[in-house]
């Protein structure tokens, strides 16, 4: 089994490391990762300057380097870097959730979702603690699902968007198969002045959940379950198009 691990924190951050530590042990794995934090990037690739992948000595060798985005790691490793092509895209451990809408900004799921535009089946991990995170049970969890997934080939044109409590597993109360949930941001800017008086705006806010729905990824975590959210990229809201279909739309006398 060969494995394609890609991150948004950077080569150098402790949830990839965890990650690449447990999927060793099951499969041939080879990192490519952005050269620094790129969270929060979406699904962005860089068109505007050239891409440089430094290989380096860590994770067996079996790592490059790159200056670009998540997507721009795995877009580059399937058609430049690697000599066989990944049975999976696999990215994380993000250090922070990746729920609700915040799967259209995350590097991480972006990262697993050039995977899945590529032709390959994908997972996107993420730990829910910010602050001192424990990675472990989420790579232990991560090493055990993946084969799970290849075998059943559930996963076709498919990521799961994998959010697991920053517990031991002791203290997780299980799986849940969920959808996205609703996540709303408080108070998104904060105005401050430069010394020269000039005023600037960062960007910020509290996350406020809707906790009344049933089902979802951020229900499933706030009872201290793993959530695993199945994702596409056909964004088509079917039961407009329908609607839209029946819409008499003859403009003939517009012309």
């Amino acid at each position: 089994m060969k494995l394609l691990l890609t991150n948004d924190d950077g080569i150098h951050a402790a949830g990839l490391a965890e990650l690449w530590s447990a999927l060793s042990e099951i499969a041939e794995v080879t990192v490519v990762a952005p050269d620094r934090e790129r969270s929060a990037t979406g699904h962005g690739i860089t068109m505007d300057r050239p891409l440089r992948a430094e290989h380096l000595g860590l994770f067996d060798g079996q790592a490059w380097s790159v200056d670009g985005t998540p997507a721009d790691c795995v877009k580059l490793a399937v058609n430049c870097l690697l000599e066989e092509k990944p049975d999976m895209v696999i990215a994380g451990i993000n250090r922070g959730p990746n729920l609700a809408i915040d799967v259209f900004y995350s590097g991480t799921v972006s990262g697993a979702l050039e995977g899945i535009i590529l032709g390959f089946p994908a997972l996107a991990v993420s730990v829910t603690e910010y602050d001192q995170p424990d990675y472990r049970y989420a790579a232990v969890f991560a090493k055990n699902l993946i084969p799970k997934v290849l075998q059943s080939h559930i996963c076709a044109g498919t990521l799961l968007n994998v959010n697991v409590p920053s517990l031991t597993a002791r203290e997780v109360r299980g799986v849940e198969i969920t959808r996205l949930g609703s996540r709303k941001y408080l108070n998104s800017f904060e105005v401050r002045s430069d010394p020269r008086g000039r005023k600037y705006y960062w960007l910020g806010g509290e996350s406020v959940d809707i906790e009344d729905e049933m089902e979802t990824d951020v229900a499933a975590i706030s009872k201290n379950m793993i959530s695993i959210t199945p994702i596409n990229v056909d964004l088509t809201n079917y039961q407009v198009l329908k609607l839209l279909k029946e819409m008499p739309l003859d403009f003939e006398g517009e012309r």
